[in-house]
């Protein structure tokens, strides 16, 4: 029971963790325009504001799109969370701990919830599960196949 209600509740967890991330990426590069998203990076002292803002903006959309269906989790979870580091570093960090005055609560948050997503396997109907599920049956068939034919 508890494997399964593991497996249900790191599902959740991504998929909602995912559509922030969706959300905000979506933000970054359609609402907000990634001119303006540049500029606000160059204002927070980010280096290399014209190209971290649309690297930030598609790491964000993608990689949420990927916690979302499971994919390649170690990868771009921790990609997200040295993405909220950095909005820790040059954005919120000053602003103290509380998210009430623009401090760094939510983005420790987050990316205290990429490195658990990273690590977990991602829990059920991950595309990263179903594809390690597939290759080790690929591989049990393939020794049994060599079996019979060397015996």
């Amino acid at each position: 029971m508890f494997d399964h209600a593991r497996g249900v509740s790191a599902l959740a967890g991504r998929v909602i963790i995912g559509m922030i991330f969706v959300y905000h990426g979506w933000m970054k590069i359609a609402d907000i325009g990634l001119g303006v998203t540049a500029v606000s990076f160059e204002d927070a002292g980010i280096p290399l504001a014209a190209i971290a803002a649309p690297g930030v903006a598609f790491l964000e959309l993608g990689g949420g799109i990927a916690l979302v269906v499971g994919a390649a989790l170690p990868v771009f979870a921790c990609l997200l969370a040295a993405d909220m580091l950095g909005a820790i570093v040059f954005v919120h960090g000053s602003h103290g701990f509380g998210v009430e005055q623009g401090g760094y609560e939510y983005v420790l948050a987050l990316a205290a919830a990429c490195l658990l997503i990273a690590f977990s396997g991602g829990g059920a109907l991950a595309v990263d599960g179903l594809w390690r599920r597939r290759r080790e049956t690929l591989t049990g068939l393939r020794a049994r196949r060599g079996a019979r034919l060397r015996g």
